[in-house]
């Protein structure tokens, strides 16, 4: 077996030494763009040895400005059966196969379910999946000439007020369940009480997301893209210490160190006015938790009437939130009734 090259390197090679000279051979004046973008670990750069024991293989994605059937026959015919002592997937191209041909129009919409060209509404945005979002605009783009870097560019992050909603549902999900762990706790559900420690700890990971206008990966790489961010290797620490916790009390002062930390960023984000985390005793009860109004303070600064009025019904938040479903793109259209108008 070669030495391992990750997925994107290798994806480089292939398209300048083995696809774009039959390009240049037989369409020479074809505009095309050529890419590794959606599914794959190696598009998220953290592709390794074990990676490639399925799935795993010279790829390129090519998009056309137009649907041509003769340029993904031509490959099929002219790629060699192997690329650096790799096997090439050239019968039956696809997005798992070695060659993927799209027009970038088609493309966008098996994978998003939307006109790419048209304008995004808010509940487009709010339904497009997270984890999706990130394999588009990850990636490496090799040649353009068709717009897909454009494409990519708009894609590139929410829109400011999708942002400001998304980050007052993250908000939401995290303020009703701060007094939850010490109140589990208090009765003897050591086990429920850590349960909604981990369910905090992945819900404020999700803010930091956010906060630092990354798009969160799936499962799988969900920890390790929390790794790289800024704030990540200060937060890691506290953020462990909640999952580790054997009582609900230590649970408790990790959280609220983590809270601190996260009104820290909030206030660098300078939306707001800076905001002064206060640590309060709930009622008579023996729970602390810490609180600011951040959601009150965020939707202040709300423009965009299509938001004002999905917020105004509850923040929901976006279909990531959704866990229950399998984000495959025909199931955006049902989603989007939930964004509907009463």
């Amino acid at each position: 077996m070669t030495d391992f090259v990750p997925g994107l390197e290798l994806s480089r090679l292939f398209y300048a030494e083995a696809v774009r000279p039959i390009l240049e051979s037989n369409f020479p004046v074809l505009p095309h763009s050529a890419a590794l973008i959606g599914r794959g670990s190696e598009v998220l750069g953290f592709d390794d040895e074990v990676s490639t024991d399925h799935d795993w293989k010279p790829r390129v994605l090519l998009f056309l400005r137009e649907e041509n059937p003769a340029v993904a026959e031509t490959l099929r015919r002219e790629l060699p059966a192997e690329y650096r002592g790799r096997s090439i997937d050239a019968a039956a191209p696809g997005v798992l196969g070695s060659i993927g041909v799209h027009t970038i129009h088609g493309y966008f919409r098996d994978t998003l379910k939307v006109e790419i060209h048209d304008e995004l509404t808010a509940e487009d945005w709010l339904t497009f999946p997270e984890q999706t979002l990130r394999t588009l605009t990850a990636g490496a783009v090799h040649h353009d000439e068709a717009g897909l870097q454009d494409v990519r560019d708009r894609l590139a992050y929410y829109p400011r007020d999708v942002w400001l909603y998304l980050l007052i549902a993250g908000w939401w999900r995290v303020h009703p369940e701060m007094n939850l762990v010490g109140r589990t706790g208090s009765v003897g559900d050591e086990l429920g009480s850590a349960l909604i420690g981990s369910r905090l700890v992945t819900d404020l990971m999700r803010l930091c997301f956010l906060m630092e206008r990354q798009y969160a990966p799936y499962s799988k790489w969900f920890g390790t893209a929390f790794a790289r961010l800024d704030c990540g290797p200060e937060l890691q620490p506290i953020l462990t210490e909640v999952l580790r916790a054997g009582t609900w009390q230590e649970r408790e002062r990790a959280l609220n160190a983590a809270y601190e930390k996260l009104g820290a960023m909030h206030n660098a984000l300078e939306l707001t006015e800076p905001v002064t985390i206060g640590v309060e005793q709930m009622w008579d009860r023996p729970f602390k938790v810490a609180w600011a109004d951040y959601p009150g303070l965020l939707a202040a600064q709300i423009k965009d009437p299509a938001v004002l009025s999905i917020l105004e019904r509850w923040p929901v938040g976006p279909v990531d939130q959704f866990r229950e479903l399998l984000w495959r793109p025909h199931n955006r259209t049902l989603l989007l009734r939930v964004f509907e108008q009463e």
